[in-house]
């Protein structure tokens, strides 16, 4: 026996610190486990204890009943305090479990304002965060662009001078839009420009083109007058000329727009009976236009006065019987276009004439000159 003691207690003595706290933990569990296992014991004791007493209650019943007819009843009280007093014990042993079983902590509500500020955080910083993986990923860059309404104008001229670039964010563009819209209208071609926007990366550039009015002719070549007064710098083909068209035969930049303003109040019908307009000034008016309609009516009037005087043609015309030429320099008046022609012929057969004598009179100055 003294060797076996030895024996333990140099086992105990070369246990280490962790070893004697396993130790120690596997008794307390040990024991815990035990008084578990005790615990249920005394339950199914208790359990088997109930279900004898009610196994018994039912025996005796059923031998009172029987025996009923020979031994009288028991007094009601008896049976009042028996019922009492199981009744007692089942509450005593409910008691006893409360107590084994101690009730675990309820856990705190949180708040609804904690709720609250926790999804003010939360909610932002995660489409902070998608919004952050969209715009690393080309998805972001892809945008499909079409455009509409152009006639005269190429779409890929329409694209690039909006400024919209292939590496530009579909985001980007979408809150610039009507920035790059106003861009398109710098060409002079373009009188308004709208984009529109359609999920997810679908973009329609709408764009209105300014009319073409009239062209500046100048020898073969025929330049585009627009509706705003510009004069585009690329010849027309030939080819392209509608049937009937205004020619204009000065390209002052300033004469040009004051025209395209003065026939924008002119009705279609007289615009569209208008062949040719040129310059013809006068001693009186510098700026006296010649207007030459389809029916070789003519016409002359102040450009500063053509939206005032011009519509008068239109009560003037059903009056005209032939050809005739139409003045509206000063007043306004009319002569047939025959009588006209004689007279510029007569005019011009004078001045020819006074030109003729003036040089004869110079030549005999010359001639006295050179005598003396």
């Amino acid at each position: 026996m003294s060797k076996d003691k030895k024996k333990e207690s140099n086992q105990k003595q070369e246990l280490s610190e962790w070893q004697k706290r396993n130790q120690e933990y596997l008794k307390k569990k040990a024991e815990e486990e035990a008084a578990l296992a005790e615990e249920k014991e005394k339950e199914k004791q208790a359990r088997m204890g109930k279900n004898s007493k009610l196994l018994e209650e039912s025996k005796k019943s059923s031998s009172d009943s029987d025996q009923n007819e020979t031994v009288p009843d028991e007094e009601p009280s008896e049976k009042e305090e028996k019922s009492q007093k199981d009744d007692h014990k089942v509450k005593e042993e409910k008691e006893k479990k409360k107590k084994e079983k101690p009730e675990k902590p309820a856990k705190p509500k949180i708040a609804p304002v904690h709720i609250w500020r926790a999804v003010s955080i939360l909610v932002p910083s995660v489409l902070v965060l998608l919004l952050s993986i969209y715009l690393l990923t080309p998805l972001s860059t892809i945008k499909h662009i079409e455009v509409k309404g152009n006639v005269q104008t190429q779409a890929d001229d329409i694209k690039q001078v909006s400024g919209i670039q292939d590496s530009d964010y579909t985001l980007s563009l979408l809150w610039n839009k009507e920035k790059h819209a106003e861009q398109i209208k710098s060409n002079h071609w373009i009188e308004s420009a709208k984009i529109d926007y359609k999920f997810p990366t679908n973009f329609t550039i709408e764009v209105k083109e300014f009319e073409i009015v009239g062209y500046y002719v100048t020898g073969e070549d025929h330049y585009p007058i627009l509706s705003s007064g510009t004069i585009d710098s690329s010849p027309v083909n030939l080819l392209n000329l509608p049937e009937t068209y205004l020619t204009v035969t000065f390209n002052d930049e300033q004469q040009v727009k004051d025209l395209i303003t003065g026939l924008s109040s002119i009705s279609e019908d007289i615009k569209s009976q208008i062949q040719k307009i040129e310059l013809a000034p006068s001693k009186a008016t510098a700026d006296l236009l010649k207007i030459t309609m389809q029916d070789t009516d003519e016409i002359v009037v102040p450009l500063s006065e053509l939206s005032k005087k011009l519509p008068y043609y239109s009560k003037i015309k059903p009056q005209l019987a032939e050809p005739s030429f139409i003045d509206m320099e000063a007043g306004i008046y009319s002569t047939s276009l025959a009588d006209k022609r004689l007279e510029e012929a007569e005019e011009k057969a004078k001045q020819e004439a006074k030109e003729a004598e003036k040089k004869k009179q110079e030549e005999k100055k010359a001639e006295e000159k050179k005598q003396e």
